[in-house]
């Protein structure tokens, strides 16, 4: 592709991200569920219609993709790199000040999903106890690596680190969050990490948003687990003050 033909197809997704309508839909798939043109609509509070129009022009660039499955018909992204696009035009969207203070609702800032990972300020502070821990070693510009003890802390966790490495994706990365704007973690491991979280009810799928929901279960298995005391973090930033579920089957 020649430089002219890449600027000319800069702009043209730019612009198409850049009406409000087309935002909010692509925003609302970032949680990684296929909805209908309908369901959209409502979700951008636009007529059926104009839905229907906005959808095609996303999907004619390639920022969703169609799933027709008999008289339905659903849309979800394209592929994780839209969600990734996405997440850091939220990080540019914000306004700069000297000392950066969150404006994220508070049910979606401490935990909520980032396409199909985990993000807020508990993937934050895990993220950053991964680290600390010395589970998680930087890879030098090639994302994230485990440690021994990783290993055996995630496959603790019945999770095959092996096979994630022979995705067709990065194994582990830094994904910079755009309420905390600072990274938690993403690819093929974070993505087993929220799988692992949820199958366990660690924490609880919000069905109108993005927003997770911190179990009992979950603030003790992270605890126990990882050293990390979540009710800590909903102390410092108020988020999910008294909502946490109650304590579910760990199995």
């Amino acid at each position: 592709m020649s430089a002219e033909q890449h600027d000319v197809g800069v702009s043209q997704v730019a612009a198409a991200i850049a009406e409000p309508a087309r935002t909010r839909m692509l925003c609302a798939l970032m949680d990684g569920h296929a909805r209908t043109s309908t369901e959209l609509a409502s979700i951008a509070e636009v007529s059926t219609s104009t839905a229907s129009a906005h959808l095609a022009k996303l999907k004619e660039l390639a920022l969703v993709r169609l799933h027709v499955q008999g008289r339905h018909r659903y849309y979800s992204l394209a592929d994780k790199h839209v969600a990734e696009a996405l997440e850091a035009l939220m990080v540019i969207g914000q306004n700069a000040a000297p000392r950066f203070t969150p404006r994220t609702p508070d049910r979606l800032q401490f935990a909520r999903t980032c396409y199909d990972h985990m993000a807020g300020t508990l993937a934050v502070r895990l993220h950053d106890r991964l680290l600390e821990a010395g589970w998680l070693l930087d890879g030098e510009g090639q994302g994230y690596r485990l440690s021994e003890s990783g290993e055996v802390l995630f496959e603790s966790l019945g999770i095959d680190a092996q096979a994630l490495t022979a995705q067709r994706r990065r194994f582990a990365c830094p994904c910079l969050d755009w309420s905390m704007r600072r990274p938690h973690l993403g690819g093929a491991l974070g993505a087993a990490l929220l799988q692992v979280a949820i199958k366990r009810k660690w924490v609880i799928q919000d069905l109108d948003s993005r927003a997770l929901g911190l179990t009992v279960t979950g603030q003790r298995e992270m605890a126990a687990r990882f050293g990390i005391s979540p009710e800590t973090e909903v102390e410092s930033t108020g988020a999910f003050a008294g909502r946490l579920a109650p304590a579910m089957d760990l199995r």
